[in-house]
């Protein structure tokens, strides 16, 4: 097979090409990371008591009355859309967020605010999507729970007797089963001291405590749907703002959404310009590629290496000062010529009279060997028995 042709079977796609797909990927998987995050802000909450739901206990009915009517109804989904100063419509389920409300409360203390209290308990209506089937009235204790949470007040006992009920102008039928306050000012009366509407006295919220009258189910009667639009003109000229913090809309807060918002999209962006950095490096090479060492090497030296590092992990290089010492006076006395058979002093004695220059300069050398204690000092003591060893061979040659 020519070189060509190897090289085409070895990479089957161009560098380019590569390029390319691994761009598109990361493109992909960003666009990805990004919808899966911000997915929740596009979801509008649905069911239950939501200015979207299409169930009796809703309010669509109210968004769209209100559109009808010529006017716009806005959806406050953040902070700074409950920040408006416009009537906000605030409608509480019992699956509502506890936090969410206080957060309201905080943030409208000098904002018309018009709380539609829950009554009724429902269960998805499984034949019709989007609709819904009630079960029961919610418990007194529930109700209150909620309402104590804007005013120090609770539901008043009994029934009421009222079969109709003035709402700027209109009467319209009572709602079954009305929920009420007590109230000698009442906005809306159902009786002598009983509240259906009620403002508080030292903030502008209102605070309706039937929702019958105003969501999906009570707004079939074309005389309440026209009376709750007269209500609303009269609360608030200006406009009407529906709340969706209260059913989840805009409290998404999550570590992905903190990675790519300020403060801390900017470390993000420093991350990926370094990572796209240290690819761009891995593209190119600097210089030929190392080949791989053997894992043990030939020759001498990597025997005596190896030797020496065994040793050093055994812990046994500081026993090795008197057997280097012994090897080393048989070596320099078959260098020099020593008679064959002398014993270790006598050839220690023989050797040091081979040195001219020095007294007891072989012996002296031995006994440092011998006696070394430590690595530097068997170090120092093998070089000068070396060196002593060369300087007499090289003195007989």
């Amino acid at each position: 097979m020519s070189a060509p042709a190897a090289e085409a079977v070895q990479e089957p796609f161009s560098r380019k090409t590569l390029f390319w797909g691994i761009f598109a990927s990361l493109l992909a998987a960003a666009g990805f990371f990004l919808l899966s995050t911000y997915a929740p802000d596009f979801r509008q909450p649905e069911g239950g008591a939501t200015p979207l739901s299409k169930g009796g206990s809703g309010y669509a009915g109210l968004v769209e009355w209100v559109k009808l009517t010529g006017g716009l109804p806005y959806m406050a989904k953040t902070e700074k859309d409950l920040s408006r100063n416009i009537l906000l419509i605030v409608t509480i389920s019992p699956e509502s967020d506890p936090e969410a409300l206080k957060n309201i409360i905080d943030l409208r203390q000098d904002l018309p605010t018009l709380f539609v209290l829950p009554k009724w308990q429902t269960l998805p209506l499984q034949t019709h999507e989007g609709w819904e089937m009630k079960i029961e009235r919610l418990p007194d204790p529930v109700v209150n729970d909620w309402l104590g949470r804007i005013t120090k007040a609770k539901l008043g006992e009994g029934k009421s007797t009222a079969d109709k009920i003035d709402i700027e102008g209109h009467l319209v039928a009572a709602p079954d089963d009305l929920q009420w306050i007590a109230d000698s000012t009442p906005l809306i009366a159902a009786g002598d001291g009983k509240a259906v509407l009620t403002k508080l006295a030292n903030k502008p919220f209102y605070i309706l405590t039937d929702p019958d009258l105003v969501n999906n189910a009570g707004l079939k009667d074309p005389e309440k749907a026209a009376a709750v639009f007269d209500l609303l003109a009269s609360l608030d000229d200006v406009g009407v703002m529906f709340d969706l913090t209260l059913h989840g809309a805009g409290r998404k807060y999550d570590l992905a959404r903190l990675l790519v918002e300020p403060p801390f999209l900017a470390l993000t962006l420093s991350v990926l310009a370094a990572a796209a950095l240290a690819f761009l490096h891995g593209l190119g090479r600097f210089g030929p590629p190392r080949t791989e060492a053997r894992a043990i090497a030939f020759g001498k030296q990597a025997l005596v290496d190896t030797t020496a590092m065994l040793l050093k992990r055994a812990g046994r290089i500081e026993e090795l000062g008197d057997r280097y010492a012994a090897l080393m006076r048989a070596r320099a006395g078959a260098l020099l010529g020593a008679p064959q058979g002398l014993p270790g002093e006598a050839l220690d004695r023989w050797l040091d009279s081979r040195d001219h220059g020095e007294t007891q300069g072989f012996s002296r050398r031995f006994k440092a060997a011998n006696e070394a204690g430590t690595l530097a000092q068997m170090h120092e003591a093998a070089q000068e028995l070396h060196d002593w060893t060369t300087r007499r061979l090289g003195e007989r040659r």
